[in-house]
């Protein structure tokens, strides 16, 4: 038993996790994976807009108006941000030949080395997150990430869908 203000601690010394509820959790463990993300784009000399595109653009390869809303973006803000990824070569555009006046948006072969690399880096980073969980915890974490993602994605009218078409 400790002594009185201290935190306890279990049988082997460790002191447990506070508990932060849900909403407190949550919102630390958002900014924990956004500054390895962070820190990870900064390397690359990117901004955390910048990194977003190119996360999206990994498995998929959306029309305008679709970047814009999985990256919640106004039009101007996304043509923006496209412009100048494709400066730095890292983006394409490609029209959609049912519809004139749109367009695809495509990494380049450079663009996806990056994207790769960057990928790679935060994969470490939030690994090193997670490394005071089991296998099975990691597992469960990431499932209900991942739930929690789908609903809001579907709440928001979002599609999550990776085809290229």
């Amino acid at each position: 038993m400790g002594v009185q203000g201290e935190s306890p601690t279990t049988s082997r010394g460790v002191q447990p996790p506070p508990n932060l509820g849900l909403v407190d959790g949550l919102v630390q463990l958002s900014a924990a994976v956004q500054a390895v993300v962070a820190r990870v784009a900064a390397g690359a000399d990117l901004s955390m807009a910048q990194a977003r595109l190119l996360g999206v653009l990994r498995d998929r390869q959306p029309s305008m108006a679709q970047l814009a809303g999985l990256l919640e973006l106004d039009k101007s803000s996304a043509t923006g941000l496209i412009d100048r990824a494709e400066r730095r070569g890292l983006v394409r555009r490609v029209d959609v030949p049912e519809d004139g006046r749109s367009f695809r948006v495509l990494l380049t072969a450079k663009g996806r080395r990056l994207t790769e690399e960057l990928a790679d880096e935060v994969a470490r980073g939030v690994a090193a997150l997670t490394d005071g969980l089991s296998e099975a915890d990691r597992r469960k974490l990431a499932h209900l990430a991942g739930r929690v993602v789908v609903h809001d994605a579907t709440a928001r009218g979002i599609d999550l869908s990776t085809s290229t078409n």
